[in-house]
Protein backbone atom coordinates (compact mmCIF):
# COMPACT_ATOMS: atom_id res chain seq x y z
CA UNK A 1 0.00 0.00 0.00
CA UNK A 2 1.49 3.35 -0.98
CA UNK A 3 1.61 6.34 1.32
CA UNK A 4 -0.22 9.54 0.52
CA UNK A 5 2.15 12.24 -0.74
CA UNK A 6 1.31 14.61 2.13
CA UNK A 7 4.23 16.62 3.36
CA UNK A 8 4.70 18.05 6.82
CA UNK A 9 3.57 21.68 6.83
CA UNK A 10 6.42 24.20 6.89
CA UNK A 11 5.02 25.88 10.00
CA UNK A 12 5.71 22.71 12.03
CA UNK A 13 9.40 23.64 11.93
CA UNK A 14 8.77 27.17 13.20
CA UNK A 15 8.70 28.38 16.78
CA UNK A 16 8.96 26.06 19.78
CA UNK A 17 7.35 22.69 20.18
CA UNK A 18 4.37 23.25 22.52
CA UNK A 19 3.73 21.07 25.55
CA UNK A 20 2.54 17.79 24.06
CA UNK A 21 -0.56 17.84 26.30
CA UNK A 22 -1.79 20.99 24.55
CA UNK A 23 -1.05 19.53 21.12
CA UNK A 24 -2.94 16.37 22.01
CA UNK A 25 -5.88 18.40 23.35
CA UNK A 26 -5.90 20.36 20.09
CA UNK A 27 -5.89 17.08 18.16
CA UNK A 28 -8.81 15.74 20.23
CA UNK A 29 -10.74 18.91 19.42
CA UNK A 30 -9.94 18.41 15.72
CA UNK A 31 -11.26 14.84 15.93
CA UNK A 32 -14.45 16.07 17.66
CA UNK A 33 -15.00 18.48 14.78
CA UNK A 34 -14.47 15.62 12.31
CA UNK A 35 -17.01 13.47 14.18
CA UNK A 36 -19.48 16.35 14.06
CA UNK A 37 -18.82 16.73 10.35
CA UNK A 38 -19.50 13.03 9.82
CA UNK A 39 -22.69 13.28 11.90
CA UNK A 40 -23.89 16.06 9.61
CA UNK A 41 -23.18 13.90 6.57
CA UNK A 42 -25.05 10.98 8.16
CA UNK A 43 -27.94 13.33 8.96
CA UNK A 44 -28.04 14.46 5.36
CA UNK A 45 -28.29 10.87 4.17
CA UNK A 46 -30.92 10.11 6.81
CA UNK A 47 -33.11 13.02 5.70
CA UNK A 48 -32.92 11.82 2.12
CA UNK A 49 -33.29 8.09 2.65
CA UNK A 50 -35.45 7.76 5.77
CA UNK A 51 -37.92 10.62 5.36
CA UNK A 52 -38.86 10.84 1.68
CA UNK A 53 -42.37 12.10 2.52
CA UNK A 54 -41.31 14.86 4.93
CA UNK A 55 -41.33 17.53 2.23
CA UNK A 56 -41.55 17.97 -1.52
CA UNK A 57 -38.45 16.59 -3.23
CA UNK A 58 -36.83 19.98 -4.03
CA UNK A 59 -37.13 21.12 -0.38
CA UNK A 60 -35.84 17.78 0.93
CA UNK A 61 -32.90 17.88 -1.49
CA UNK A 62 -32.13 21.47 -0.43
CA UNK A 63 -32.12 20.44 3.25
CA UNK A 64 -29.91 17.44 2.52
CA UNK A 65 -27.47 19.57 0.58
CA UNK A 66 -27.43 22.26 3.28
CA UNK A 67 -26.60 19.72 5.99
CA UNK A 68 -23.99 17.99 3.78
CA UNK A 69 -22.33 21.30 2.89
CA UNK A 70 -22.20 22.21 6.58
CA UNK A 71 -20.51 18.85 7.20
CA UNK A 72 -17.96 19.47 4.47
CA UNK A 73 -17.24 23.00 5.69
CA UNK A 74 -16.84 21.71 9.24
CA UNK A 75 -14.22 19.20 8.08
CA UNK A 76 -12.27 21.92 6.28
CA UNK A 77 -12.61 24.30 9.23
CA UNK A 78 -11.48 21.55 11.60
CA UNK A 79 -8.13 21.28 9.85
CA UNK A 80 -7.75 25.04 9.43
CA UNK A 81 -8.53 25.64 13.10
CA UNK A 82 -6.20 22.86 14.28
CA UNK A 83 -3.41 24.28 12.14
CA UNK A 84 -3.92 27.87 13.31
CA UNK A 85 -3.99 26.80 16.96
CA UNK A 86 -0.83 24.74 16.59
CA UNK A 87 0.91 27.69 14.96
CA UNK A 88 -0.25 30.05 17.71
CA UNK A 89 0.99 27.69 20.42
CA UNK A 90 4.37 27.30 18.70
CA UNK A 91 4.80 31.08 18.44
CA UNK A 92 3.41 31.81 21.92
CA UNK A 93 0.55 33.88 20.48
CA UNK A 94 -3.08 34.19 21.50
CA UNK A 95 -5.29 31.43 20.13
CA UNK A 96 -7.38 32.58 17.15
CA UNK A 97 -11.06 33.41 17.49
CA UNK A 98 -13.37 30.81 15.95
CA UNK A 99 -15.94 33.02 14.17
CA UNK A 100 -17.20 30.17 11.91
CA UNK A 101 -18.63 28.44 14.99
CA UNK A 102 -21.36 31.05 15.40
CA UNK A 103 -22.23 31.03 11.71
CA UNK A 104 -22.43 27.24 11.57
CA UNK A 105 -24.53 27.15 14.75
CA UNK A 106 -27.01 29.59 13.19
CA UNK A 107 -27.25 27.58 9.97
CA UNK A 108 -27.69 24.27 11.82
CA UNK A 109 -30.35 25.84 14.06
CA UNK A 110 -32.17 27.20 11.00
CA UNK A 111 -32.11 23.79 9.27
CA UNK A 112 -33.32 22.14 12.49
CA UNK A 113 -36.19 24.64 12.72
CA UNK A 114 -37.21 23.93 9.11
CA UNK A 115 -37.08 20.17 9.72
CA UNK A 116 -39.14 20.55 12.91
CA UNK A 117 -41.73 22.62 11.02
CA UNK A 118 -41.88 20.02 8.25
CA UNK A 119 -42.40 17.25 10.79
CA UNK A 120 -45.24 19.18 12.41
CA UNK A 121 -46.85 19.99 9.06
CA UNK A 122 -46.59 16.38 7.88
CA UNK A 123 -48.86 15.17 10.71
Amino acid sequence: MSKLPLKEPRWRREGEMPDYRFSLANERTFLAWIRTSMANLAGSIAIDQLTPQIAPTPIRIFLCLAVAVIGALLAIEAYRRWSLQEQAMRKKRELPHAWPLGLMAIVVAAVAAVIAALILLAR
